[in-house]
């Protein structure tokens, strides 16, 4: 079965942050992408990074050793925004939430209706 793909959008908010939105499956076929991203980025000057989850269905431990490795490669914080229910359990799961600035669980829009 083929692996889905995953989007990134980057936006470049100033001189020394960007947001980075990502939509799809973070996993063992696409994490190298984003961590090549992410890598270009820093070399840009960007070292603030907010990575947007709101379009991620799906992240394996893939998916969270390329969220560690953007986290030890950067000078800057990085903040994950937007997380569904699966990507908040497992970053709270494997203590890795605290370490990439996850926002507690009240405000990561889980009990929010989108409409």
């Amino acid at each position: 079965m083929p692996s889905q793909t995953l989007s990134i959008e980057v936006d470049r908010l100033d001189a020394g942050s960007a947001r980075v939105r990502l939509a799809g499956e973070l996993d063992f076929d696409t994490a190298p992408e984003l961590v090549d991203v992410v890598a270009d980025l820093r070399r840009d000057g960007h070292q603030e990074l907010e990575l947007d989850f709101a379009g991620v269905h799906l992240c394996d431990s893939s998916g969270l050793s390329a969220l560690v490795v953007i986290h030890r490669a950067g000078t800057g914080a990085v903040r994950l925004l937007n997380l569904n229910p699966q990507v908040r359990q497992l970053l709270d799961r494997t203590g890795l939430a605290e370490l990439l600035a996850a926002p507690p669980r009240e405000l990561t829009g889980e009990a929010r209706e989108v409409g």
